[in-house]
């Protein structure tokens, strides 16, 4: 069996938990990546007998915006979905019914779903190391129940946590900026998921755009783009309540 991977992955922990399922659900496994400018990228035809993984971040206890508007240009054809939620250690609220609603509109049937934590992509202190080695194991179980369900002939959607409406999605507002490091390379700008970066002076970002997703900081070769000391510090203290207990993956089937 074949399965597709799609993720919205801007700091690379997302990809990372939606390969470890898809690997552990078939043999030849295909990527499609949303996270960076999609301009000319040509997707496949799904058909029912497809099945998929579809993962994103949650930020703010909803889905990305622009992983919302490139998960509504496919076409699912009843293909089979394993949906992929993953946050930072805080909660992923309303992030997995949203991506339930987008893709069931976009033609998918829903067959499974989780909630998984990586390392928070802004205060890295938070789940740092995770997807860990007891995810990981967690993750298998649940694939192999997957693999067992789908074998089965059912397809039943499982109930899935959320609100509708969903909770307003407010602007984090943290925007990362060159240090002195800066070499000029402009892979930030390349790679930047809404071209907020100017592609002429990396240090100009288009706030009303910036989604910060920390992408220009993760790409970076030199590691010179960050966010300011002050407003990581007030980020790792704000989570610092929500966030220090290990929260627990939930399973969907």
């Amino acid at each position: 069996m074949c399965c597709y991977n799609i993720y919205f992955s801007p700091t690379g922990g997302t990809k990372k938990v939606a390969t470890f399922l898809a690997k552990g659900l078939a043999d030849r496994v295909s990527d499609i990546d949303l996270t960076d400018n999609q301009q000319g990228i040509q997707y496949p035809s799904f058909t029912a007998d497809n099945v998929v993984v579809i993962a994103v971040p949650s930020y703010s206890g909803r889905v990305p915006v622009p992983a919302v508007e490139r998960i509504a240009r496919l076409c699912g054809n009843g293909a089979k979905a394993i949906l992929v939620g993953v946050y930072g250690n805080r909660a992923y609220e309303d992030t997995l019914v949203e991506l339930r609603d987008v893709v069931v509109k976009s033609g998918f049937k829903v067959v499974a779903a989780t909630a998984v934590v990586a390392e928070h992509s802004i205060a890295r202190r938070y789940a740092a190391g995770r997807p860990d080695s007891e995810d990981c194991k967690q993750l298998s179980i649940f694939a192999g129940k997957i693999h067992e369900k789908l074998a089965t002939g059912l397809e039943n959607e499982p109930s899935i946590p959320g609100n509708r409406p969903y909770r307003d999605a407010g602007k984090v507002g943290f925007v990362p900026k060159p240090t002195r490091k800066c070499k000029k390379y402009g892979v930030c700008a390349r790679k930047c998921p809404v071209g907020a970066i100017d592609s002429q002076n990396y240090a100009e970002v288009d706030r009303d755009k910036c989604i910060s997703c920390m992408r220009c900081v993760a790409v970076c070769p030199h590691k010179s783009r960050k966010i300011s000391p002050l407003m990581l510090l007030a980020a790792n203290l704000m989570l610092r309540k929500a966030c220090s207990s290990r929260k627990e993956n939930e399973l969907f089937l």
